[in-house]
């Protein structure tokens, strides 16, 4: 069982439109976890331009994810915030096994010691589904029926070796990400002893 007094740093992960941000602002109200939602990040930090001469909201606007590089310039600006003692959740990152191993490394040059990961898991057909009706619900330009499209295609060529670094560095967590909210939700607390 983990030790909750202890840092607690949980990586979600899954497709787009997996429910990532609602699970994790479950959590946020349930357990008290802040909660990194690197979507959220990316969007308002829309109009700084990088350090390669791109601008965040460009790439976004097109589904593009951001380069790893691009990414670590962006977690550097915002992780010197990060509190050792508090449980974090991590929303949208990381989405590569290189990511993952940054941000491991970031985490625990700040003390963070207590690790794991959660796979919410849907099959495409359901993410493109959810994410067309969430797009206009939620004003997201990358919500877009293209858009959608070439995001799901770059999710699922990252996805398995993400999983798999993951497996071999912190316990992951399979969940099945088709029932209620509440079911999904409850499946993650019974997973990490919440």
């Amino acid at each position: 069982m983990m030790d909750l007094h202890t840092s607690l740093a949980v990586f979600l992960f899954g497709l787009p439109g997996s429910g990532k941000g609602t699970q994790a602002q479950r959590l946020a109200e349930k357990f008290g976890f802040s909660v990194w939602d690197m979507g959220a990040i990316l969007r308002e930090e829309r109009n700084r331009v990088l350090s390669d001469g791109k601008k965040i909201g460009d790439l976004i606007d097109h589904g593009i994810l951001l380069t790893d590089e691009e990414l670590f310039e962006v977690i550097k600006l915002r992780i010197s915030s990060l509190n050792k003692d508090q449980r974090i959740i991590f929303d949208g990152v990381p989405r590569r096994a290189g990511q993952a191993e940054f941000l491991l490394a970031e985490l625990r040059n700040r003390g963070f010691s207590n690790f794991a990961a959660v796979f919410i898991d849907i099959s495409d057909e359901e993410a493109v589904q959810r994410l067309v009706l969430r797009g206009p619900k939620e004003h997201r330009k990358d919500d877009t029926a293209e858009a959608i499209q070439i995001r799901l295609r770059q999710a699922d060529a990252l996805m398995e070796s993400l999983r798999a670094y993951l497996e071999n560095h912190v316990p992951v967590y399979r969940i099945d990400g088709r029932p209620s909210v509440s079911e999904v939700g409850a499946a993650i607390e019974k997973a990490l002893n919440l």
